[in-house]
């Protein structure tokens, strides 16, 4: 009942459409009475012999005003109700997006897409559709059951009586069927959500597939989740089978009883064969009502069932989120890190560990360590992707959790390990952190990440489509993007999270150079494997296990003999092998 009226609160901001569309329904639900009455008198007049060809004709004439009404009517009921729905459905479609969007990084590392795209996708529809053919049909059958009934008393109250005995068995089978029906719509929504999954994976993934020749395991996996599907649709079905027909069986009921009673009634004269001909054609119009609450039955119960789905996303609360925030309107300062110890979420061991450290405007940090040390979520936190519980971050003496989140994600341009691209051009996916399209910024950013040489080279240039994920570019082509998406808005703070592991000591060189220069005013932060990549940095740290072991200059460091000292003579090692093979 609560989701019920939670479904019924959706409607509420398109009432005065719907109830121009519940008038128009209405109306043809009354111009539907007639066309049984006047076809009654006519028969009456028939058998009494005092019918003309006129008064046929004028009947029938009657008849086609009528249905051509009962046609104008139900157009604009479906276009008002229908049309309504659509409306709610276009609503809930941009307030779950919008909802998705805010919530915190940790969420999606619990909810699998398809599953998302399963809410956005079917679980709306399903919505709609309770808020459509739902409406419509549930007011449909009380206003027909009810006037019909009204108007067959006026005919013959006993005879009534008699074919409305079966009515009270559809509610008692309406409420048995309903709860069934719902968990196993609930269950079917699931299915659709893990099929669509393993879809979505799965083609993201085709390369990785034909690369480790998984083509057959993959089928497999989708068999057996359409297997699910199939088996949870096929569960509904039987339910549903039996439903549909006990509803029919019902109302056969009372046709046997108006034949037999009613046929009785017109041979003796207690009814005239006009009413009896009207009763059965009102009886055929109180039939479809009650064959309506199995449908109503299973577009209501689809529809709670898939927004309940929908709610409990809508009810998730963001993890990361502004509260009581400075008035702060940049962030161009120093980054001062005071005792910061972190946990990800459902975990013991912390990933940081009493981590304190400086850094000045101007400045540049390098930071280096093993796989696991702790380098990305550290970077991580200073976008705070995750909020600082434990310990402090301030960037110009302001307190991290303090900073709105506008304003510090637009002060910070970062360059995550994974080079993610979206699917349209270069020069969108450069221009990302512009409100406008800038090709001269544009242009500017693409020479200092150097790829701009490479983009001309491409048939349609800047307008060439990377395809999903940047499919089309190259690892290293796809992360110097990047660099340059990063770079266009001319952040105060830039974070480079091992942004160069995809190209060679070469290119890394160039692209470091040109960055010097961007980075002579700004805090800047890089992350990598390469220690050439952060030897001319103004501090360095060496992570391991979540804790600083070292820090200072890369000289110093050096001197140390210490993690990073062995990291650097590995790398010159590495470096003078394949200068001697080439």
């Amino acid at each position: 009942m609560k989701n019920l009226k939670s479904l019924l609160k959706l409607a509420y901001k398109y009432r005065f459409r719907y109830l121009l569309g519940i008038v128009f329904l209405l109306i043809v639900d009354g111009v539907q009475l007639i066309p049984p009455k006047l076809v009654g008198y006519l028969t009456d007049s028939m058998q009494k012999g005092s019918a003309t060809s006129g008064l046929i004709l004028t009947y029938i004439i009657y008849i086609i005003l009528v249905y051509l009404c009962i046609v104008i009517g139900r157009f604009m009921w479906r276009i008002y109700i229908f049309g309504t729905s659509r409306h709610i459905e276009y609503d809930m479609r941009n307030t779950l997006f919008k909802h998705l969007q805010s919530l915190s990084t940790n969420f999606y590392n619990h909810n699998k897409t398809g599953d998302l795209m399963s809410h956005a996708t079917n679980d709306l529809n399903s919505v709609r559709m309770a808020l459509a053919g739902g409406v419509v049909m549930s007011i449909d059958a009380v206003v027909m059951t009810l006037s019909t009934i009204a108007i067959m008393l006026s005919i013959n109250v006993k005879l009534t009586l008699l074919v409305l005995i079966p009515l009270p068995f559809l509610t008692v089978i309406a409420r048995i069927f309903g709860k069934t029906m719902h968990k196993k719509f609930t269950r079917i929504q699931e299915a659709i959500s893990k099929l669509t999954d393993v879809v979505q994976e799965n083609f993201s993934g085709i390369r990785i597939v034909k690369s480790f020749v998984q083509e057959e395991k993959e089928y497999e996996k989708f068999t057996k989740e359409n297997q699910n599907n199939f088996n949870a649709n096929m569960s509904l079905m039987k339910t549903w089978g039996t439903f549909n027909p006990l509803i029919e069986l019902i109302a056969s009921i009372s046709f046997i009883t108006l034949l037999g009673v009613g046929g009785t009634y017109a041979l003796y004269g207690y009814i005239s064969l006009g009413d009896f001909i009207s009763f059965n054609m009102y009886l055929g119009n109180l039939i479809w009502p009650m064959m309506a609450i199995g449908w109503v039955m299973n577009q209501l119960q689809r529809g709670l069932a898939s927004y309940e789905r929908i709610e409990n996303i809508l009810n998730q609360k963001p993890e990361v989120f502004d509260s009581n925030p400075e008035d702060v309107n940049s962030i161009n300062g120093d980054i001062n890190i005071r005792n910061l110890t972190f946990r990800y979420p459902d975990t013991e061991e912390p990933a940081l560990k009493n981590i304190n450290l400086s850094v000045k405007k101007g400045q540049t940090l390098g930071i280096v360590g093993k796989t696991g040390s702790g380098k990305s979520t550290l970077v991580n936190l200073l976008v705070r992707l995750y909020n600082v519980e434990t310990g402090e971050i301030t960037i110009n003496e302001h307190d991290i959790n303090k900073i709105p989140l506008s304003v510090l994600r637009e002060n910070i341009g970062f360059v995550p390990q994974d080079s993610f691209l979206f699917s349209t051009n270069i020069a969108e996916n450069i221009n990302l952190g512009l409100e406008t399209l800038d090709m001269e910024k544009v242009y500017q950013s693409a020479r200092d990440a150097d790829i701009y040489d490479n983009i001309m080279d491409f048939s349609n240039k800047f307008e060439t489509v990377v395809g999903e994920r940047g499919v089309t570019l190259s690892g290293g082509q796809k992360q110097r993007v990047a660099i340059g998406r990063a770079l266009v808005k001319d952040p105060e703070i830039l974070v480079f999270d091992d942004c160069l592991s995809a190209v060679d000591a070469k290119t890394e060189a160039k692209i470091l150079l040109s960055l010097k220069k961007i980075m002579k005013d700004k805090t800047s932060i890089i992350i990598s494997h390469r220690i050439s990549a952060i030897k001319d940095a103004d501090v360095i740290i060496a992570l391991d296990e979540g804790e600083i072991i070292e820090k200072g200059s890369h000289q110093s460091l050096v001197d140390k003999k210490g993690l990073y000292n062995s990291i650097y003579e590995k790398q010159l090692i590495e470096q003078k092998i394949q200068e001697e093979e080439v």
